[in-house]
């Protein structure tokens, strides 16, 4: 055997944490990673779901049920996810709803539950998660929207999640981009997904697939590591005329 030979077999298996992950975008980039070989967890709150999801994967794919607004459950599902692996690669941070009504009409429980998912749960996954980044470094993909820089109405909980998160991946870029971590933001418009009751089907064939979205991660992380594009924005390409 040669030496390249012996260091190839020796070499750790990569890993990848991916939220929210039972369909979706979620789910295209973990099957997408498990098909690069990375060995990946997925998580939804919603335990039969992300089970399945992991089942359809397959490759050794775990379904873990974990709601990312907990941090001790967070904390719990990635060092599970490290004992199993052996450390921690690519993280990609995408749980994420939406509630939307005019401000008058928005309760104080929906602005919490947005706010607590998209944005707090942002935070809490980065900083369960980042101990096990920098041991040796690491790329965390956090999933905004376009909505991060565009408001409109009814949208108040929504974009200012959205918004905070654009700011929180900024930050966390350039806190540890001296750890060897990359931090890349991805802003898509509209995409086929079941966000917010969606059903995707007939009609949606102009909209950013699930897919694009896992293909375009797959190629952020083959790009140089002298380089980094830390923040994406994805449009379709030709929307129906309004």
């Amino acid at each position: 055997m040669t030496q390249d030979a012996q260091n190839r077999n020796s070499a750790p298996m990569k890993s990848a944490f991916v939220t929210g992950a039972s369909k979706g975008i979620g789910f295209a980039v973990a099957q997408a990673l498990a098909g690069a070989g990375y060995a990946v967890t997925l998580t939804s709150r919603h335990q039969d779901e992300v089970e399945a999801a992991a089942r359809q994967i397959g490759q050794g794919a775990r379904g873990v049920q974990c709601d990312v607004r907990d941090p001790r459950a967070l904390q719990q599902a990635v060092d599970a996810h490290v004992a199993a692996f052996g450390g921690l690669d690519v993280l990609f941070v995408n749980a994420g709803l939406g509630r939307f009504a005019n401000v008058t009409d928005l309760t104080i429980e929906q602005w919490q539950e947005v706010i607590d998912t998209n944005l707090s749960g942002a935070f809490y996954t980065v900083k369960a998660a980042l101990p096990a980044l920098k041991r040796r470094g690491g790329y965390i993909f956090t999933l905004s929207s376009l909505a991060g820089k565009n408001p409109f109405a009814g949208g108040a909980a929504y974009n200012a999640s959205k918004f905070g998160l654009n700011g929180l991946s900024e930050v966390l870029m350039l806190d540890l981009r001296q750890h060897g971590i990359k931090v890349t933001q991805i802003m898509p418009g509209s995409v086929a997904t079941h966000f917010n009751g969606h059903t995707p089907g007939q009609g949606d064939e102009w909209k950013i697939q699930p897919e694009d979205i896992a293909r375009l991660t797959l190629d952020l992380l083959a790009m140089p590591e002298r380089t980094l594009p830390s923040r994406i924005e994805v449009r379709p390409s030709k929307p129906p005329q309004k």
